[in-house]
């Protein structure tokens, strides 16, 4: 993985598309690479102990009214933004470097912005301090295109400044939130106010005491008739609104992370936090979630390097059956697979790529699609051939696969379950008629016309899929 690091180098995979990359690209890749090698790597280990520290500090929290008491001193509830990350913050603004994701800091297409995101992927906290982290990033983009003045000035400027978080209500756990039109927190209009009432939980960062306001997506009351997509309405909801009760922080395989389940009782807001309008939730929608999508699979594939990195590591500093693993037939496989894979997955993330910037995000969202499906399984491919390369070593607290593995893991649910995706893949290639070709290879029984056995049957399609 030494390209990640070298600014000289590119991935090859990049090659085929070097008429597409501007110099900028090459400008702003070695920018961020030096803040990595100056900054970021150094302050790590000053971030971990920090972080440590505000750990300790909420061992003794009291719960507070409505939230579950057996959660109430874990972690997350620790200040994130630790001195050293608000140092680093300063750093990347004097390089140039901070709210990175936006257009006009980057400057860069989407196929650029892909192996920037690979290097965030191996650099969370290089992804931190440059104020790129989700879900800010895409309630900053929506704030952006659908906010008011009045909403940028109190919201978004500060989370542009870094000074507060925010959190994506969406997900419920009464209905199936991956068919979003299920989406069932209720939304009603009371004179110059909004009343909602509703159920959310793995609310990424919503326990973070930095986190300050949600953008939640709730149905509204009274606009039953018409589509399905014209029922729903995006909102700005403070968190310390009354009647928004953390109840608890959500467990991924097991470990608590700072994912909450919140209950809305009546929480009443002003009408004048509506974003766009009422009824235009997915419109907002389609432009949040394509990007964030495929910034997902930039980084999922910057993961795996660093797995097939841990594989091949293990392979030179480890003994079995009277050989070094690297001379193994089997370890030797496995590292030629996880090459294979990697490059596979990383063409395909860089045509999404291409054909989001050649047509934008809705018309790009099959390739979208096939990247957010086939990262992810790529990656967690490579992490469970790591782990078996690294026997119990692999599953210790004193490796970071097993953290690698269940985080990948959350993200083929993440934005969506991989069967959503494989969905959309479908509609795209059934919307092709029969074809010449098709009927060709399909190949005919003449036999059945012969005889005519069935001509007593009719089709029955009423069924829908």
């Amino acid at each position: 993985m030494g390209y990640i690091l070298d600014p000289e180098r590119i991935p090859a995979e990049l090659e085929p598309f070097k008429g597409r990359l501007s110099p900028n690209f090459y400008e702003v890749r070695r920018k961020i690479i030096d803040f990595i090698k100056e900054d970021i790597i150094p302050a790590q280990p000053v971030y971990s102990q920090q972080h440590r520290e505000e750990v300790q500090k909420v061992r003794n929290r009291q719960p507070l009214p409505g939230e579950d008491p057996q959660y109430a001193t874990s972690e997350v509830w620790a200040v994130q933004q630790v001195p050293i990350l608000m140092e680093l913050r300063q750093k990347a603004k004097k390089r140039g470097l901070y709210n990175f994701f936006l257009p006009e800091v980057g400057k860069l297409s989407v196929l650029e912005y892909a192996p920037i995101a690979e290097i965030f992927g191996v650099f969370p906290l290089c992804n931190a301090a440059m104020n790129c982290s989700a879900p800010d990033t895409g309630n900053m983009e929506v704030l952006e295109q659908f906010g008011s003045p009045e909403q940028k000035k109190q919201w978004l400027e500060p989370l542009l400044e870094g000074t507060i978080r925010s959190a994506f209500a969406m997900t419920e756990p009464g209905v199936a939130s991956s068919d979003a039109t299920n989406i069932s927190t209720r939304i009603r209009r009371d004179g110059n106010d909004y009343v909602i009432n509703g159920q959310k939980w793995y609310i990424t960062g919503a326990c973070r005491p930095e986190c300050k306001v949600f953008v939640l997506m709730g149905r509204m009351e009274g606009k039953q008739g018409g589509s399905l997509h014209s029922q729903h309405s995006m909102i700005l909801v403070p968190r310390d609104s009354p009647g928004v009760t953390i109840v608890r922080p959500c467990a991924v395989f097991g470990h608590v992370h700072d994912h909450a389940e919140i209950v809305l009782d009546d929480v009443r807001v002003p009408a004048s936090n509506m974003l766009l309008g009422e009824g235009r939730g997915f419109e907002i929608a389609q432009g949040r979630l394509g990007p964030g999508r495929i910034h997902h699979c930039m980084r999922t594939i910057g993961t795996a390097e660093q797995a097939l990195d841990s594989i091949i590591h293990r392979a030179h500093n480890r003994t079995a059956f009277g050989k070094v693993l690297a001379n193994q037939a089997t370890i030797r496989q496995v590292v030629a697979e996880a090459r294979l894979d990697i490059t596979k997955s990383r063409l395909l993330c860089y045509l999404a790529a291409v054909q989001a910037d050649e047509y934008g995000f809705k018309a790009a969202k099959s390739y979208v699609a096939m990247t957010k499906v086939d990262a992810p399984r790529m990656c967690l491919k490579i992490i469970d051939e790591a782990i078996q390369v690294h026997g119990a070593h692999g599953v210790s607290q004193d490796c970071k696969l097993s953290d690698l593995y269940t985080h990948i893991r959350t993200l083929r649910v993440a934005d969506g379950p991989d069967i959503v995706h494989l969905n959309t893949i479908s509609k795209e290639e059934l919307k092709k008629k029969t074809s010449v070709m098709g009927a060709m290879v399909s190949g005919t029984n003449k036999n059945i016309e012969k005889f005519g056995k069935f001509k007593h049957v009719v089709a029955n399609t009423q069924a829908r899929l």
